[in-house]
């Protein structure tokens, strides 16, 4: 068992990795978003107890210590609202250069440098 989650998680980071080495911006945000679900799964099953409950009573009225599961519920939510906020940054870059893959984006910016250097020469 505890094969099979590292090479779900070793399968999900290389995913993520592959995905973010593109010149395209939503694949990047894509990648970002497997690597930090691959994290959450690689913490999760690091502190996987087989059989046992996640509060394990241990007598005199103390409990486990569930911070593994408060530890995995916040990356959750962190890594659902920076993917939100990325899509989002990505729409508005395509909304203002109708196109979202970085090699395009750096040409039209080389050439608005230029425009405005252009510009500044003749005045």
């Amino acid at each position: 068992m505890i094969l099979l989650l590292a090479a779900t998680v070793g399968t999900l980071f290389g995913s993520g990795a592959y995905l973010m080495l593109k010149p395209d911006l939503l694949r990047i945000v894509a990648g970002l978003v497997l690597v930090s679900n691959a994290a959450i799964l690689a913490l999760l099953a690091a502190a996987l107890d087989r059989g046992r409950a996640p509060i394990l009573p241990l007598g005199d009225g103390a409990v486990s210590d569930p911070v593994v599961q408060a530890l995995a519920l916040t990356g959750i939510v962190i890594g659902l609202a920076v993917a939100a906020l990325l899509f989002v940054l990505a729409y508005q870059v395509y909304a203002t250069s109708e196109t979202i893959d970085l090699d395009e984006l750096s040409q039209l910016e080389t050439r608005r440098e230029q425009e405005l250097e252009q510009e500044e020469v003749s005045v």
